[in-house]
């Protein structure tokens, strides 16, 4: 269904079925589709296209926009207060939500604690030379996917997308998000670090890193110590914050829906 009662229309996946609301939230470039092997058996599941992505509108992207998206699917729905599941772009969003909402009886990130194109200061270990090296070459990768994004998709591309988040125009097949969106949420300094925002979440919270490093990126020595660097920013944190390591990369929800299902549903019915 879309929510047509907001800014810009949403859309959702709603499961309907009774049992606590959870709303879930993919990822930077992802679709409501990446849940689709998730299995939260007992909870009724609702997944949304955020802004920019799948078969929602077009907006410019402001964290407190994209949660007042969320707030949107929750009223229209008839959610009240649900737990928010989110996964990268849609994990920053879940804790900002915690922030907004502190009687939310549950939040989950998988994975959406920092852009991997983050602070020198976040990749402990490393001699700074690499380090700076490494940093201006996975730049220079992300800004030629940004850009690539306003180009027609040849044929051979066009698999590579979930097919919501393939439009037409003028005869010709793009893919979402638009690179005027990436730009957008790149450079804010929620995405590029969510870790201090956390420490600041009352409710119950689940955060699970990966093991392995992210498709799609050099890997090696520098996720190394950008891996060391989570570790290191998420030690001391409140006993209601836990963290979980996941033998996987950023494609979690794919390599291991399983894994994911079992964890999430149990801290979820652990959080009441």
């Amino acid at each position: 269904m879309t929510v047509t009662d907001h800014e810009i229309p949403i859309a959702v996946r709603d499961s309907g079925t009774d049992g606590q609301p959870v709303l879930l939230l993919h990822g930077l470039g992802g679709t409501l589709d990446a849940w689709a092997q998730l299995d939260l058996g007992g909870c009724r599941t609702v997944a949304m296209d955020l802004r920019g992505h799948g078969l929602s509108g077009d907006g410019p992207w402001e964290w407190d926009r994209g949660l007042d998206d969320v707030e949107a699917v929750v009223r229209s729905l008839g959610l009240g207060n649900p737990a928010v599941v989110g996964h990268s772009l849609g994990g920053m969003l879940a804790v900002q939500w915690a922030l907004r909402h502190p009687e939310c009886p549950a939040v989950v990130d998988l994975d959406g604690l920092r852009s991997a194109e983050s602070d020198p200061q976040n990749y402990p270990g490393m001699d700074p030379a690499t380090r700076d090296q490494e940093l201006a070459s996975l730049k220079a990768s992300f800004d030629a996917q940004a850009m690539a994004m306003d180009q027609p998709l040849p044929p051979e591309m066009r698999a590579l997308f979930p097919q919501r988040a393939l439009v037409e125009r003028d005869g010709r097949t793009y893919g979402r998000p638009a690179a005027r969106l990436l730009e957008e949420v790149r450079y804010t300094p929620e995405f590029r670090d969510t870790v201090r925002l956390l420490r600041r979440v009352v409710c119950p919270a689940l955060v699970v890193i990966p093991t392995h490093d992210p498709p799609g990126t050099p890997g090696g020595e520098l996720m190394e110590a950008f891996r060391r660097g989570i570790r290191r920013d998420l030690a001391g944190l409140p006993a209601h914050v836990q963290v979980r390591e996941l033998e996987a990369s950023h494609g979690m929800l794919a390599e291991r829906p399983r894994a994911l299902s079992d964890l999430i549903g149990g801290f979820l019915r652990q959080a009441g």
